[in-house]
């Protein structure tokens, strides 16, 4: 049940489950596809040559700081890293800007990027399902 109270605290834990999805399949596709992800890292990052299993531990680590984000755990740091990490996907993109038309996906990063912003200054208001919330109540 929505109420007053609870209106904020469970917005913002619908959008960390959002970001977390975007982000998670991001990492997996690291893992799963290195050869996608090797052509991403080459055509975004100018990162030649890629090997899958530098993609690999790249794709755990960040697993690793979602499913933390996920849980609310460590909010300033994982939030903080989240929020880089999409800034860095999101300014990469500029060339797709310029032919929005033919590019019409990559302007869902900017959505995505507010809702990255908001968490972050938001954090200790994003109680609901949050390992941080609850050992600062225990």
């Amino acid at each position: 049940m929505v109420t007053d109270n609870n209106r904020l605290p469970l917005s913002l834990l619908f959008l960390r489950i959002g970001v977390f999805i975007v982000m998670f399949v991001w990492a997996l596709d690291k893992i799963v596809q290195p050869d996608h992800a090797a052509a991403v890292f080459a055509n975004f990052y100018l990162l030649e040559g890629m090997e899958a299993g530098v993609l690999a531990a790249i794709g755990v680590i960040q697993i690793v700081i979602y499913l933390a984000f996920l849980g609310g755990l460590f909010r300033t740091w994982t939030y903080g890293l989240v929020l880089v990490m999409h800034t860095v996907s999101t300014l990469s993109s500029y060339q797709q800007y310029l032919d929005p038309f033919n590019n019409l996906l990559f302007f869902a990063a900017w959505p995505m990027l507010a809702a990255c912003i908001a968490l972050f200054l938001l954090r200790d208001a994003d109680t609901l399902w949050s390992v941080d919330a609850m050992r600062a109540r225990a």
